[in-house]
């Protein structure tokens, strides 16, 4: 027993000590870009690197809010915020009825909504731009908003969490007179919580992280976004690494704080999902 106990012990310790290593490795391309930005000029561009800021300073932020970036950071989060509540709502709901409800053609949907995964953004491409033209939202925010609503996995997702919900549950309220909308409010939603957290997750890192499609919508200055404000700067300014990484550092910390927010609900969807399967 106690050889075993030792085993085990042992097997733990690499485990975290590889796990440290790795986290370490994701760690360090964000302590980089925090640090730099903190930074003058001389500090970055030193032949010896500085592993800790000697002199810092906020000149690089100062010289980044002189730009308009404050409303790309706004414009980015608006469309990042808005895709993801829309998508959790039309997600949710539309898995409730590919999952609870019986109807011609459920299966075909569904089928259908699997194939689209498959499907590479550049393929719709063509189609999804000439559709925002036609609707006159091409260069506008809801250009890079909506098509991220409509997004397959959102519905696959909740459709696997909506499975697990007792019909039984959903008949008891319907004999007790509710309807369908509050059903789904006061039953549905709080039992895919965590699959609504999980999604809520994903969709906004992706909808914040889109640059091809915010790069082939958005044209105009006033419309870019954090990441295409970024890729200006640095075209422009090709050797300020300060400004470059200052406007880096302010686009990763929304994201950071909500997957902070969420990270509750995203542990506890990835949980059930492999006890699911």
């Amino acid at each position: 027993m106690k050889t075993s106990r030792k085993k085990i012990d042992f097997y733990q310790v690499v485990c975290i000590v590889i796990l440290v290593l790795f986290a370490i490795l994701m760690i360090f391309p964000l302590y980089w870009i925090l640090t730099g930005s903190v930074k003058d000029a001389a500090a970055i561009n030193a032949a010896v690197p500085q592993w800790f800021p000697q002199n810092p300073t906020l000149s690089n932020y100062v010289r980044l809010f002189q730009k308009p970036a404050m409303l790309w950071l706004w414009n980015t989060v608006f469309s990042s915020v808005m895709a993801m509540v829309l998508t959790c709502i039309t997600a949710t709901m539309a898995g409730y009825v590919l999952a609870k409800k019986r109807f011609v053609g459920r299966h075909v949907i569904f089928t259908l909504m699997v194939c689209a995964m498959a499907l590479p953004k550049q393929v719709i491409l063509v189609p999804l731009l000439k559709e925002m033209a036609f609707l006159g939202w091409h260069d506008t925010l809801w250009a890079i908003i909506l098509p991220v609503v409509g997004w397959p996995f959102g519905v696959f997702l909740m459709k696997q969490f909506s499975e697990g919900i007792p019909t039984e549950m959903l008949e008891a309220a319907r004999i007790d007179g509710a309807g369908e909308g509050l059903t789904f409010v006061k039953i549905v939603v709080p039992m895919v919580k965590p699959g609504v957290g999980a999604l809520a997750i994903f969709t906004f890192i992706s909808a914040w992280n889109d640059y091809f499609m915010q790069l082939i919508m958005l044209n105009s200055n006033k419309n870019l976004t954090i990441s295409l404000g970024i890729a200006k700067l640095q075209a422009e300014l090709s050797t300020d690494f300060g400004l470059t990484m200052a406007g880096a550092a302010l686009a990763a910390i929304p994201i950071i704080v909500v997957f902070l927010a969420f990270q509750k609900y995203f542990t506890q969807g990835i949980t059930m999902g492999a006890v699911k399967g």
